[in-house]
């Protein structure tokens, strides 16, 4: 148990979303296994975990700019943030303000939702089995919350009425973005000929992903063809723990692999029909959501369904956004991303990320995907005047 917090709290310092020595994380086996001890924090958790049903708890105020960002939102917010990104709407729905850090408001938000946010931009978030759902908790709010801190100062830019306080913020979360493109090529840059070449260059491209900021959580996916078989992260996998979590998916059906492949499996296997492509890789570079969040239109017919379906032909330079969500129903990416694919290298799902492709490595869309990112954290730059 004592590994396993340490992992987790590692994960958030390395991960940027945590300074060292902040995060409380407790884990409950004979005793509760904290990663430290403070009193003012951890006994106050321990009574919460008398009145829930779960197995971690984790108190953090996030690293800068996020911990200022949390703050502003709720400041600004009555009784929930509500962001508009894909992750929010489907894990988190929203994000629950406290009054106070006590007991009673603790348990009464974390019986409804997975996440709380206490005065001073501090979140605790909870696991029901394993430390590592407080860690996503923690980790998929510090994503949203900038997502939606960046996406209102646009909105602001556009009506000159950002305040003093919001524009240091952002000012300060871009000149802490790096984007980078340094990352070590592969000596055998493919296609890849052996099914332990590929687990072994999905692992490195996983982590890499990972390292340069481009997915949260274990949020993303990333797959590979070779011959008549999909390699493929399973759901709920980590892109930067993929040992062990690939699953071969065979062509003609006849596996039954798709049952813990991811659960954009369908999407990726029409983008490989669709485009003749071989790799493909989905994660979500904060400044890709941004921009996809972006409209001007006022009293649209569509607002509220843009996630869904929009009536406008909209791009980020030259690299489509279109709507969709995960599955295979009538909104589904596998209907909306394999035709905008065709002629790119990357297709922004609006409030979701980025699916990018490549011809023979995995190397081309992770390159594709920071080039995209850049991009698209250039065009905030200059929208917003910094």
């Amino acid at each position: 148990m004592d590994r396993l917090v340490a992992k987790y709290v590692g994960k958030m310092v390395e991960q940027r979303i945590a300074d060292d020595g902040m995060p409380v994380l407790g884990c409950r086996d004979s005793d509760i296994v904290w990663s430290r001890k403070d009193p003012k924090i951890t006994e106050i958790l321990e009574d919460v975990f008398e009145h829930l049903n779960i197995n971690s708890l984790l108190h953090c105020r996030p690293s800068e700019p996020y911990g200022s960002m949390i703050e502003y939102l709720a400041a600004h917010s009555d009784g929930a943030i509500l962001p508009q990104d894909t992750e929010t709407r489907t894990f988190l729905h929203d994000l629950p303000l406290a009054a106070s850090f006590t007991v009673e408001e603790v348990v009464h938000n974390l019986k409804r939702r997975k996440i709380v946010i206490l005065p001073g931009g501090e979140i605790v978030s909870f696991g029901t089995v394993s430390p590592q759902q407080a860690f996503i908790g923690f980790s998929s709010v510090c994503f949203a919350c900038f997502v939606k801190f960046m996406s209102d100062r646009l909105q602001d830019s556009r009506t000159a009425k950002m305040d003093d306080l919001a524009r240091r913020i952002m000012n300060d979360a871009l000149k802490k973005t790096e984007i980078s493109h340094a990352h070590e090529k592969t000596s055998n840059e493919g296609p890849y000929i052996t099914q332990d070449e590929v687990h072994r260059e999905m692992a490195r491209v996983g982590k890499l992903t990972v390292m340069s900021g481009m997915v949260d959580s274990y949020f993303g996916n990333i797959s590979y063809l070779m011959d008549d078989t999909l390699y493929i992260s399973q759901t709920g996998s980590s892109l930067d723990e993929l040992e062990g979590t690939i699953d071969p998916y065979r062509l003609d059906g006849s596996s039954c692999a798709g049952i813990t492949a991811s659960s954009e499996l369908t999407a990726h296997l029409r983008i490989l029909e669709t485009t003749g492509k071989r790799a493909i890789l989905h994660g979500h570079p904060k400044f890709s959501v941004i921009m996809s969040l972006d409209c001007s239109e006022e009293d649209c017919d569509g607002a509220g369904r843009c996630h869904l379906e929009c009536p406008k032909t909209r791009t980020v330079g030259d690299v489509p956004i279109v709507a969709g969500e995960v599955g295979t129903g009538r909104y589904g990416l596998c209907n909306t991303v394999p035709e905008a694919m065709v002629n790119t290298g990357g297709v922004i799902v609006y409030g979701h990320g980025l699916f990018t492709v490549g011809s023979t490595d995995l190397d081309e869309p992770l390159n594709n995907l920071l080039d995209i990112e850049r991009m698209c954290f250039e065009e905030f730059v200059k929208l917003t005047g910094y």
